[in-house]
């Protein structure tokens, strides 16, 4: 280990958006895991993802929306269930 430098957890590699604003991700580790977005849907900045959702996309090592809108990458992972 380098001093300062902690290793980073998975990042998104894949991205399928399935009903009831659940994210099916696949991790840059080969994890495959479930991310529920509605408890983000009452914060002002992810309330276009009601309309928005199904346009989740994988990037930068999360996932990303129209908009300039993202989740961390590190939530989607700490956050997500196995499936």
């Amino acid at each position: 280990m380098i001093y300062g430098y902690e290793e980073m957890l998975p990042r998104v590699k894949a991205v399928t958006p399935g009903e009831d604003y659940q994210l099916f991700l696949t991790f840059t580790n080969g994890e495959k895991k479930v991310f529920d977005v509605r408890p983000l849907l009452d914060i002002p900045v992810y309330k276009s993802l009601m309309k928005n959702f199904y346009l989740a996309q994988a990037g930068y090592g999360t996932v990303i929306w129209p908009g300039d809108i993202d989740i961390s990458p590190d939530t989607l992972y700490l956050k997500s269930s196995p499936v």
